[in-house]
């Protein structure tokens, strides 16, 4: 029976010829070099061309990736041999190889070795370490050398192959070949090493149509591959599939049983002519170049054939060897870290008469499945003894021990427990897969079919497109898993008996309401398994997930591929496996599952009743398990870490928690935050002490200009200057009317021009003394600039209004340290905005009217100009019949009668009051 292995394609990109293929073993690269000339690395993941090596105007027949030392080395007609730093797509060597063509360089797995074989008919030994210094020169070859292969299990030997129809195996440090093969009837292309198991075994790919398979210790030909009706160009041993692999001229890749030599399928992809293929070992990718292109496919699964029973025994296939290890002979003294590697002791087991592609422990761990090459075979799980077998494309295990094997997709046999054939069905259509558990499901590429073991009644026909199905082990919960999501049922049992025992039809599409969709999540399932109620698997984005009532929880994130073997409920874990065998273990409470679950169900006594029985690092996953219900509160009460809790209390509106975790935490953030929060919410003493703790200047600053606390803000303006928060000391004591301050304050943070500008406007007595130091200033830098700076001193004339100004200074002085309450500027909001150096000349000017006409004399102008002084650090106005008669002069108070007039300051932000003395 064939292999049936399932060939995917991975990459497709056209090209020039393509000569040679090579894959890099840890990124996901592909190396091709091109007739033309080019080399080029193509990403297989992202479908992209990642580099591009211009290397010469001829073939490029050989490039290989020297991983270890970021190098790609190629060899081209030109006959030189060039190595690049496929990093930095530096050039490191560029050197004369050979006196002809250059077909083939070969890495040494762990010397600093480079073979090149070459058209000279010469194979030459190249050491990077000796500047790459040719150290061995091996003759005896009467044509072209088309390929040499370094033997994987020998690294001290190696084959080649050439036109004169042999194969040379050869010795480093000897220039002798060991012995010649009389391979073919014509050329040969090319040569590889069987490195799957013991067998010494090479093949060689020859003009003569014909692939063979060689014993290079009997030296005898063990089997002629027939089939490629041109040269044989490519050939290989998969090293981890049983297979071999041909490329021929003919066009077509051929993929053969390496064991029975079948020709399990034959692969075409119209791209002409196969010059290369490449491989690598812990991979089922191979990389096929063509005329016109590269081709990558991924042959079979990665998923490793392993499987687990309930006591932590794990059984595996690596090819026909089967081997076991034990979970639980781990010690107790070894503290297992979740995500490392398990030290487990391997044991071999046995062999299998089949190649396994699957391998499945029935319900009770008694016995084990092998399925493969179209036969399966039951085995003892501990002794390893053959108790049944036959043909099957798959076999499925039920949840009391039968099974069902799938011979054809018209053909489905039920066994009992003791391997006896009970059943046979033959469905109404085509049967592309099944699937075992408490009901034994058919499946079609669009629906499902699930049938009962007993009597093989159709149960229910769900219309979904089906990619695994996992039964929890009560068999009343199922988790049908598609390409991009996965659907949690109920399996309703009793409603199912009671309709079969009533003795009514079952019509075409099952028995009505025998399961209920309960969730539907999108996400891909790779592998899955159940524990009690709750759903565990890993998903395509690389994470270990468990599901409990639609509810996902992501346990970890997985750093590789990995897959679920099973969970031991006695060391509260669940185990994978990955695909170089490693058995890793996550730590995963059954007691948090079952609390989850009563959750769920709304059983929240018991829940609380399990709840102490959680360890205390758990309660995290807990509170935010409850947060995603919406059950805050609680989730308050059960969370430990004290950033989590604080984000509960704050979407509780629980500011004092909050506070007093805030206290604890002493996190300047969380006191900021809680401070902005008590503000927004009036509770302004708690904002204080907050802010204070979080150190947030500006958020003081805005609290106590609110409040008109002017004893705090000049408090802050000490706190801010000592803290270097100069902006927010400059608005301190602007609020107070501290200017000569303020204008030290800018002065000492050498903002001159600022300064000079804020004594023009509020200060101008100190204009002078401020422009001195600007000139001195300006002066280092540019000292025309510094010249053309003007004194009022000295010229007035350029200062309008500049003794108005001065005097509004003398006036403004004498009150500026006085405050008005804060209440009070809900009195002034809507009053006119003026200008102070334009009130006091309007002033000036009602008087000097009044002196013309007579209506008043000089003793009355300086009574009134007392009276009319600057309250609060601002200027009065007249009395209110004043203010009557003047009103086409200047506009003082439109709609007071207290004479309040508002000023703006020069920065257009802060706002002053003019109010009458009273």
């Amino acid at each position: 029976m064939p292999l049936r292995l399932e060939i995917k394609r991975k990459l497709a990109q056209r090209s020039e010829r393509v000569k040679s293929v090579d894959l890099h073993p840890t990124e996901p690269w592909i190396l091709t070099s091109l007739y033309s000339g080019t080399v080029c690395i193509w990403d297989y993941q992202s479908q992209t061309m990642t580099k591009s090596f211009e290397v010469t105007e001829l073939p490029v027949r050989s490039a290989k990736f020297v991983s270890r030392k970021q190098w790609v080395v190629a060899g081209a007609d030109d006959m030189f041999i060039r190595v690049y730093n496929y990093n930095t797509m530096d050039k490191v060597k560029v050197f004369e190889a050979h006196t002809d063509y250059i077909r083939c360089v070969a890495v040494h797995p762990t010397l600093p070795y480079i073979l090149s074989s070459s058209d000279d008919m010469l194979i030459k030994l190249w050491d990077w370490e000796k500047s790459w210094y040719c150290t061995q020169i091996f003759e005896g070859h009467s044509h072209y050398v088309m390929q040499v292969t370094i033997n994987p299990k020998d690294t001290n030997t190696f084959a080649s192959a050439s036109l004169d129809r042999t194969i040379k195996i050869w010795n480093l440090g000897s220039p002798d070949p060991n012995f010649t093969l009389d391979a073919h009837l014509k050329g040969v292309n090319c040569v590889d090493y069987f490195t799957g198991g013991d067998k010494p075994y090479l093949i060689t790919g020859s003009d003569d149509h014909t692939a063979k398979v060689w014993d290079y210790q009997t030296k005898t030909c063990v089997q002629t591959l027939e089939g490629h009706t041109h040269n044989v160009s490519a050939v290989c041993f998969h090293p981890e599939l049983p297979i071999i692999i041909t490329g021929s001229e003919d066009g077509t890749v051929r993929i053969w049983h390496s064991t029975t030599y079948r020709l399990e399928n034959t692969l075409n992809y119209g791209l002409e002519r196969v010059w290369a293929i490449g491989y690598m070992k812990s991979s089922r990718r191979i990389a096929i170049g063509y005329d016109e292109g590269t081709i990558m496919v991924k042959v079979g699964r990665e998923e490793p054939v392993a499987s687990m029973d309930n006591s932590g025994k794990i059984i595996w296939a690596k090819h026909n060897e089967i081997q076991t290890v034990n979970i639980r002979s781990v010690g107790a003294d070894y503290e297992v870290t979740d995500g490392e590697r398990l030290p487990l002791a391997v044991k071999e087991l046995g062999t299998c008469d089949l190649y396994p592609q699957s391998l499945k422990h029935n319900p009770n761990g008694r016995f084990v499945v092998v399925c493969g090459d179209g036969e399966y075979i039951i085995y003892t799980a501990l002794a390893w003894r053959n108790r049944s077998f036959g043909s099957a494309l798959e076999i499925v295990w039920s949840s009391d021990g039968e099974y069902a094997v799938r011979e054809s997709t018209t053909k489905i046999k039920i066994f009992n427990k003791s391997f006896q054939e009970k059943k046979s069905i033959r469905p109404t259509f085509s049967a592309e897969r099944i699937y075992g558990g408490s009901l034994l499901a058919i499946c079609l590429n669009d629906f499902i079919c699930f049938y009962d073991w007993a009597e093989c009644r159709l149960i229910q026909r769900i219309d979904v497109t089906v990619k695994n199905i996992y039964w929890a082990d009560g068999g009343d919960m199922v988790a049908i898993a598609s390409d991009s999501s996965f659907h949690i049922l109920q399996y309703n049992r009793d409603v199912v008996s009671a309709h079969l025992d009533s003795g009514r039809p079952v019509d075409e599409d099952g028995i009505e309401e025998s399961f209920d969709i309960l969730s539907e999540v999108s996400e891909k399932v790779r592998t899955g398994l159940w524990v009690g109620d709750c759903f565990i698997y890993t998903n395509s984005l690389g994470r270990l997930n468990y599901c409990v009532g639609g509810e996902v929880t992501t346990m970890f994130h997985l750093d590789r591929p990995m897959y679920l073997l099973g969970y031991l409920a006695n060391q509260s874990r669940v185990y994978l496996i990955d695909k170089e065998f490693n058995v890793i273990g996550y730590t995963l409470l059954l007691t948090l599952i079952e609390y989850k679950t009563l959750v769920m169900r709304g059983d929240l006594e018991r829940a609380s009743g399990l709840l102490s029985s959680i360890p205390k690092e758990h309660h995290n996953s807990v509170a935010r398990f409850l947060e995603s219900r919406g059950m805050i509160e609680e989730a308050l009460e059960v969370a430990t870490d004290p950033d989590y809790r604080f984000e509960l209390a704050i979407q509780l509106g629980k500011l004092e928690i909050a506070k007093d975790i805030a206290l604890v935490a002493e996190s300047e953030s969380k006191w900021k935050q809680l401070g902005e929060l008590a503000m927004s919410a009036g509770m302004l003493d708690m904002a204080e002490d907050c802010l204070k703790h979080a150190k947030d200047l500006s958020g003081l600053l805005l609290l106590y200009s609110s409040l008109g606390d002017a004893d705090e803000i000049e408090k802050l303006a000490s706190l801010a200057k000592e803290s270097g928060k100069n902006n927010v000391a400059f608005a301190c004591l602007f609020m107070l009317g501290k200017l000569e301050d303020c204008l030290q304050l800018l002065v000492d943070s050498n903002r001159i021009p600022e300064a000079a500008l804020m004594a023009r406007s509020y200060l101008p007595s100190k204009v002078s003394e401020i422009v001195a130091l600007w000139r001195k200033n300006l002066n280092k830098v540019n000292q025309k600039a510094a010249e053309s700076l003007a004194d009022p001193e000295e010229y007035p004339n350029m200062f309008e209004d500049w003794q108005v100004a001065l005097e509004v200074e003398a006036r403004a002085a004498e009150t500026r340290g006085s405050y008005p309450p804060a209440t009070e500027y809900v009195n002034n909001v809507d009053r006119s905005h003026v200008n102070l150096v334009e009130v006091f000349k309007h002033m000036q000017l009602d008087d000097e009217e009044l002196l013309e006409n007579g209506e008043l004399d000089h003793e009355d102008v300086e009574e009134n100009e007392n009276e009319g002084e600057f309250v609060d650090g601002q200027q009065g106005s007249r009395e209110e019949s004043q203010e009557e008669e003047e009103e086409d002069t200047v506009v003082m108070d439109n709609d007071s009668s207290d004479g309040t007039v508002l000023i703006n300051s020069f920065e257009g932000e802060e706002e002053w009051v003019l109010t009458p003395r009273q």
